[in-house]
């Protein structure tokens, strides 16, 4: 053999082996899959049924989880800041009225899940398991009983803001903008009560959402492992709702996990200016629609729709928001990434991701990329399992 083709050789063997077929596919059912993101109870307090084929209106169905091979999925208990006191705990509370009612109506399809040992009787049984995160702590409405009640009906997760700051702390947003409704900056007395209370009852600190300083207020305050439910890395993709090279390692030293956004600003700092492109070519159609009062979301899904050669090629390709997971892997290792899709929450996916369905193309790329099994059983569940897990360990 000329010498030439024995260095070839050797090189193929160890480059990465695209996975073909239905191999991935195989890989992907054999690993628990945990999505620690979805926001389609929005969908379902508008009437919505995720039993059935909502396939041209969401992201998320029964049929499509279990297409694309979801063992679990935490279920978004979101409102915004116009829900104040006297509402937002109330309407936190019938979005899980919601999700419990699918449940009771499809006991073969779905099942409320509040502990590790559960998810596994869930997979065990071919069901979702169904658990609940709550998105804003001004849903709390500065009262921990109301923190326990949530807690009790099967909350796993609180993060400690949305967009908005609450009595709890200051949001990413706020901060970044300069915008504080308070002085203060970062956890209050009152979060840094939540946090230990939350420490106490085994509930997962969600810190997506969070400015800098209430990160490592938090940090510091908690004494279990963290979650971030939703966020990217700032360094490829520099958004406030991103995280830094520093928090990344906090995270990690914490023994926290990283749940990987789908939305495609917090993927890939060129995106914008494509959709704003896209928006000035099509900017009669754009006046008209405003004009008739769409918002830019609804505005955006109708121009999707009718130019959809161009909508997509506006969206990042799948290879980007694996590149956020190489960066988290290259800085502090496997054991601190996992999936938090933002679906049904974000208007626009990487373009191979359009539902929940497609999750097993990220294992398809993960395999690609020469993940090994135990990795990808590690990103796409493991790793947050093993957080559940620690939360009841004293």
């Amino acid at each position: 053999m000329p010498k030439y083709l024995h260095f070839i050789c050797l090189l193929l063997l160890f480059l990465p082996v695209r996975v073909k077929g239905q191999d991935y596919r195989k890989w992907h059912e054999e690993a628990i899959v945990v999505d620690l993101h979805n926001d389609v109870l929005i969908a379902m307090m508008r009437g919505m049924d995720i039993a059935d084929d909502l396939s041209s209106r969401t992201h998320s169905d029964l049929r499509r989880f279990k297409a694309g091979g979801v063992d679990a999925q935490f279920f978004s208990v979101w409102c915004d800041q116009k829900y104040g006191p006297g509402k937002a705990f109330r309407y936190a509370n019938r979005q899980i009225d919601s999700l419990q009612a699918v449940i009771a109506r499809n006991p073969d399809k779905i099942m409320l899940v509040q502990r590790p040992e559960q998810l596994y009787e869930a997979v065990k049984q071919k069901k979702l398991a169904a658990i609940i995160g709550i998105e804003g702590g001004h849903m709390l409405e500065h009262k921990l009983a109301n923190l326990d009640q949530l807690y009790n009906r099967g909350a796993r997760y609180l993060t400690l803001t949305w967009n908005n700051s609450n009595t709890l702390a200051s949001s990413a947003r706020d901060e970044n903008r300069g915008s504080l409704p308070s002085a203060k900056k970062g956890l209050t007395e009152f979060g840094q009560q939540v946090i230990r209370r939350m420490n106490g009852l085994g509930m997962l600190v969600d810190l997506s959402h969070v400015g800098e300083k209430t990160f490592w207020e938090a940090i510091h305050t908690t004494t279990k492992p963290v979650i971030v439910s939703h966020s990217n890395v700032y360094r490829l993709a520099p958004h406030y709702r991103n995280l830094k090279d520093d928090q990344i390692k906090a995270i990690a030293q914490n023994g926290g996990v990283i749940g990987l956004n789908f939305n495609s600003v917090f993927i890939d700092p060129g995106f914008n200016a494509r959709q704003n492109s896209f928006l000035k070519k099509h900017q009669a159609e754009v006046a008209a629609l405003q004009k008739s009062g769409k918002s830019k979301a609804s505005i955006l899904a109708i121009l999707a729709r009718k130019y959809p050669q161009e909508a997509t090629l506006v969206r990042p390709p799948l290879s980007k928001l694996l590149d956020h997971l190489d960066y988290i892997v290259k800085l502090v290792g496997v054991d601190y990434v996992s999936l938090g899709s933002d679906f049904d929450g974000i208007t626009a996916t990487p373009r191979e991701l359009n539902s929940v369905a497609d999750f097993p193309l990220i294992t398809e790329e993960l395999l690609s990329r020469g993940y090994t099994q135990q990795d990808i059983n590690k990103i796409l569940g493991g790793n947050f399992i093993r957080v559940w897990k620690a939360q009841s360990k004293e």
